[in-house]
């Protein structure tokens, strides 16, 4: 079924709807959440290829810190939405944030142990408290406003995320990456000396740092927002302004919303796409291009800026055309530039996949908000499946490694990421949704 359209004179008319709430100071402590998670992220893409040094792991191997992570967000997400569900938006977020905050943390006797799998339940209890704190900000920030406007609510949230995911990867490319990197005949030479193994170790112990301050500072933000007031954030038309109810809904009624389980879909497509793209770009330029590990880092770097500069420049576009056609277009520019990165791999590949970041920026939130339109008292429940969805990240990149280790070739292995943009473009064009969207 097409997705119906909006008129000329309903776009006209959201345009003099207000996208942010009264209560701004809230609003602006939530989207700060948005830039914490933001940083954690992407230090997850400086993870792949430190762990893949220090554990000596193949392409597979290394894909597995993906897979941690973003399994954590597919095993919460149900569970927040049903602790929310009874006791609100900021519980789920304070709760998050304490799962995140002590996920970060365990990073400490993961090294000490010097082992991977410590490592990797440390990334699933990071995975399951992001997984949280999306279940809760991104609906809360869709409801927190009118409902006309909540693509660019969320969008506008959103756009502090790149600025996090900018500062974690600098963080992690300065402080996490030694620089030191070994031709095969000073491996054998240190082997032979009996130091080899205090080196891979010392590269392990890197990471203690970066991540005990972050995850310290997340602890105390969770302090600080366990002090706020929140609002009574209702999609219930019977349910007042002192009426003390929030949304509760049910599983059942969200199997008679199409438009949902297409964005579900959508989102898994997207994930999938993004975290191939991102945690693979230091790889592939280190396979195909003579650049060292912290000059890749850089263009990781460059990827978040433009995609931070996508989302600030297309969300006042969203005034004037559907949100939805944006994404298909968006979703199929990055098809033809995963493309490239397949068949000239190279700068040529790495340019495109830098590129790709600008039209990836709106993808998620504008997926997330068209998937919560006209779901009213389930809003939250919903929320929680399209935070589900981020499993795509888990998986995708499995296939990719998979690739990779039978070819050879990373730059094969970005099949994966075109196939996802794909996926999003179709439910861009052709996917289902309720008249107002």
């Amino acid at each position: 079924m097409q997705a119906a359209v909006p008129s000329k004179q309903s776009r006209q008319d959201t345009r003099d709807i207000p996208v942010f709430p009264e209560q701004i100071a809230l609003f602006v402590l939530v989207t700060v959440l948005f830039f914490l998670w933001g940083m954690s992220n992407n230090l997850t893409d400086i993870l792949v290829q430190q762990f893949r040094k220090s554990f000596e792991l193949s392409p597979f191997g290394a894909q597995l810190v993906s897979t941690a992570n973003f399994t954590g967000y597919f095993v919460m997400a149900i569970p927040a939405a049903l602790i929310m569900r009874h006791w609100g938006y900021k519980t789920g977020m304070v709760m998050g944030l304490l799962l995140f905050g002590s996920g970060m943390v365990l990073f400490w006797p993961a090294a000490v142990s010097g082992q991977y799998i410590p490592f990797l339940i440390a990334l699933f209890a990071v995975g399951c408290g992001a997984s949280v704190l999306e279940t809760a900000a991104n609906p809360f920030m869709a409801q927190f406003g009118p409902p006309q406007t909540s693509e660019r609510r969320l969008n506008f949230a959103q756009s502090f995320n790149p600025p996090g995911t900018i500062l974690g990867v600098i963080i992690g490319g300065q402080f996490i990456f030694s620089g030191v990197e070994l031709t095969a005949a000073q491996v054998a030479k240190m082997k032979a000396a009996g130091t080899y193994a205090g080196y891979l170790h010392s590269e392990i112990m890197r990471v203690v740092p970066t991540y005990l301050a972050l995850g310290s500072a997340v602890l105390l933000f969770a302090l600080v927002l366990s002090r706020m007031k929140f609002p009574v954030v209702s999609s219930d038309p019977n349910a007042g302004p002192g009426s003390g109810a929030e949304d509760t809904g049910s599983f059942v009624e969200l199997l008679h919303y199409p438009q949902l389980w297409f964005a579900v879909v959508a989102n898994v497509f997207n994930i999938g796409a993004q975290i191939c793209m991102w945690s693979n770009l230091i790889p592939y330029m280190k396979q195909y291009t003579p650049v060292t590990e912290r000059s890749a880092a850089h263009y990781l770097t460059a990827t978040l800026i433009v995609m931070s500069i996508g989302r600030f420049a297309t969300t006042p576009l969203m005034k004037y055309f559907p949100a939805n056609r944006i994404l298909g277009l968006y979703a199929l520019i990055n098809v033809v530039l995963m493309g490239l990165a397949v068949t000239r791999p190279g700068m040529l590949g790495a340019y495109a996949i830098v590129i790709a970041s600008f039209f990836l920026s709106i993808m998620f939130p504008t997926i997330f908000a068209l998937g919560l339109k006209g779901l009213g008292v389930n809003t939250k429940l919903a929320g929680s499946l399209l935070v589900m969805a981020i499993v795509g990240g888990a998986i995708f990149p499995l296939f990719l490694g998979a690739i990779a280790r039978q070819t050879g070739s990373l730059a094969l292995g970005y099949l994966v990421p075109l196939t996802g943009f794909a996926g999003v473009s179709l439910y861009g064009f052709f996917a289902p949704r309720p008249k107002e969207a």
